[in-house]
């Protein structure tokens, strides 16, 4: 058996000792190893062990919402192999416990690469559909994965004898959407991105898409923003005329293809080979698009057997340095309206590091109203800042009241019912008792998002609506809130939340004024991102 030690490590991959890196996509499949369909894909991955170029191979985590083997059972051969391993690891199944217990499990088992993400929602499984988690999302997980790399602390009488647990050492990564259309679920998105890194994002991978141009924005801001060290990986699918049109109707959560390119895939359907070969080679200009860019390496998805990675890999190697210009022009495939952060370069038709769109920045400046700004927003601010801004009248008041309550969880029984009452008829509250209604231009997060996502979008939006229920993504509209108050710099400003269970069904008001909501406490271990555009 190969020590693990021996082998070459990912953050070494991505610190230089690949100038550009290739990582392939290995879908895991429902049933056991010995399940035919297990045994193709395992034998895929089998002979992605032993490609040399391909420098990891990323296993999923019961992708697009459905039940499936577990990363683990097909990643050990390979780790075991020689060869590095990412494992995705999602919060839509599993509890902050059993998100802990897994990672504990990998790090026992010699997997150290973790792809961080919030996941979509489940779908149908035994006896119905299964009831999503989402105890935590991609920031809080990857705020769990640095807490215990640092060393976690323990509690109870255990910690007398052993403050601390062993220090982990994973290398955590996380994904971003960066195809979006609208300038109300992009911006969000890159607002969440900076909260992945503060939160211990060590690499990027961008979504599905295929818009030269946005993949280009990306790299240029995270320039803009000063990540210039952060490995940025792009996405790259060998698409199937079935596929594009799949993606065409977005039947996978945050992946978009355009009428025009849907019409060329349509085209191949015909041909006697259905595409393949138009197909590696639109995969391998990606790639090359991708390594002109800038971008530390190649994700390549929708492979399924070793002939077809070998293909598209040397259809890019056979491209002379300089082809991936006129590539970018040819893969642009923008939607009608599409919104871009910056500058259009008119020689290459990519975005402009530095130079933000001037219409963008003239309507933040002047807080153009891109929503409707209704009243109750208005009073909902006025009255919080009254009731929880240190320094108000009310808020020391209602601190004693709660501390001199019978019960301190609720506070006095007529306050309790007053809190009750209002929020439930204003805001649908669900009574978590870990209230975010400030941080979220108060619009709830409990009864608003199906992923209750309190630090930003998740990446499923299917044209600015939630990838669950046909309704406006709460994001969107508190971006849109912000932007008319010209307070975008603010947006995902607050400390990482991770909600507190323990809470619920006990009074929020009362929470934050005895200090011990997430808002009220000392959140200093949590660092924040420096949105400030």
């Amino acid at each position: 058996m190969i020590k693990l030690s021996e082998n070459l490590r990912l953050r070494e991959i991505f610190g230089g000792e690949r100038p550009f890196a290739t990582g392939v996509e290995l879908v895991s499949t429902r049933g056991t190893m010995g399940d035919q369909q297990a045994i193709r894909v395992r034998a895929f991955g089998e002979a992605l062990t032993h490609c040399d170029a391909v420098d990891w191979v990323s296993i999923t985590d019961n992708a697009g919402g459905n039940p499936q083997l577990a990363p683990v059972a097909l990643g050990t051969p390979i780790l075991y192999g020689g060869k590095e391993v990412v494992v995705h690891l999602t919060c839509k199944d599993l509890n902050r416990h059993g998100l802990e217990s897994e990672l504990w499990m990998l790090a026992s088992q010699g997997f150290h690469n973790i792809l961080a993400m919030t996941g979509d929602f489940p779908g149908a499984s035994y006896a119905g559909k299964a009831k999503p988690v989402f105890d935590m999302d991609s920031v809080g997980l990857l705020g769990l994965i640095q807490g215990m790399n640092k060393g976690l602390a323990r509690s109870g009488v255990v910690a007398k004898q052993s403050p601390t647990i062993g220090e982990t050492d994973f290398y955590s990564g996380t994904v971003t959407n960066c195809f979006k259309a609208e300038e109300n679920t992009l911006l969000p998105q890159y607002a969440k991105l900076e909260k992945k890194i503060a939160s211990g994002a060590n690499f990027i991978i961008n979504q599905i898409g295929f818009d030269s141009r946005k993949a280009s924005e990306l790299i240029a801001y995270l320039r803009w923003r000063g990540f210039t060290d952060l490995p940025l990986i792009g996405n790259v699918y060998l698409l199937s005329p079935f596929v594009a049109r799949l993606f065409h109707q977005q039947g996978i959560p945050g992946v978009v293809l355009s009428d025009a390119l849907l019409e060329s895939c349509d085209k191949q359907a015909g041909s006697p080979d259905k595409g393949q070969a138009f197909f590696q080679e639109f995969a391998a200009k990606q790639i090359a698009v991708y390594r002109g860019l800038g971008y530390g390496g190649a994700y390549l998805g929708g492979a399924h057997r070793m002939a077809e990675v070998e293909a598209v890999l040397n259809i890019e190697r056979s491209f002379s340095p300089d082809d991936w210009r006129a590539f970018a022009k040819e893969i642009a495939f923008a939607r009608q309206n599409e919104f871009y952060l910056f500058e259009e370069m008119e020689e290459t038709g990519l975005s402009l590091q530095g130079a933000l769109n001037p219409d963008w920045l003239k309507s933040v400046e002047t807080k153009e109203r891109t929503a409707n700004v209704n009243p109750l927003y208005t009073l909902s601010k006025a009255c919080h800042s009254l009731m929880f801004e240190e320094g108000k009248r009310l808020a020391p008041l209602g601190k004693k009241l709660c501390q001199g309550a019978a019960d301190s969880r609720h506070g006095p029984a007529w306050l309790r019912m007053l809190e009750r009452i209002s929020k439930s008829a204003l805001y649908d509250c669900r009574d978590c008792g870990d209230c975010s209604l400030a941080e979220t231009a108060f619009l709830c997060p409990e009864s608003q998002c199906a992923k209750n996502q309190r630090n930003g979008p998740c990446g499923g939006t299917r044209n600015g609506r939630c990838e669950v229920f046909d309704y406006e993504c709460i994001w969107s509209r508190v971006y849109d809130r912000m932007k008319a108050e010209g307070r975008t710099n603010e947006l995902l400003a607050h400390a990482p939340v991770v909600q507190d269970q323990g809470l619920r069904n006990t009074s929020a008001w009362a929470n934050f004024w005895l200090g011990r909501d997430h808002a009220s406490k000392n959140n200093s271990h949590n660092p924040k991102s420096k949105n400030e555009y």
